[in-house]
């Protein structure tokens, strides 16, 4: 069975750090595109950031220089590392990859950041 599951997520205070993760199952993600959405509350999801299967690296405006995703293909999983958290980071957070047609969306985990 395919499937993507985010974790990580918590609360925390502006300023500080997450590292989130996106790991799969039932497929390789070395051969595929993973990118990050985020859906504040009240709000439409968001597109975040992108890894290609080259490892080429792409982000929103809003995160650039502040959030960096990566991949470890030994692990099957994609990371997303947020520094310098701003309120507006506030959201549920979601990995997607498209695998043999289908689009996959993981459960989502929830960031808050809030002093």
């Amino acid at each position: 069975q395919v499937q993507l599951v985010e974790s990580g997520g918590a609360l925390v205070q502006p300023g500080e750090s997450l590292r989130l993760s996106c790991a799969a199952s039932g497929f390789t993600l070395s051969a595929h595109a993973v990118r990050w959405y985020r859906q504040p509350p009240g709000e439409d999801r968001e597109w975040v950031a992108a890894v290609g299967s080259d490892f080429l690296t792409t982000y929103a405006d809003s995160v650039r220089g502040r959030f960096t995703v990566s991949r470890v293909n030994a692990e099957n999983t994609v990371y997303l590392q947020m520094n310098k958290l701003k309120p507006e980071d506030t959201g549920v957070y979601y990995c997607f990859a498209h695998y043999r047609t289908h689009d996959y969306w993981g459960p989502g985990t929830q960031v808050t950041v809030s002093s």
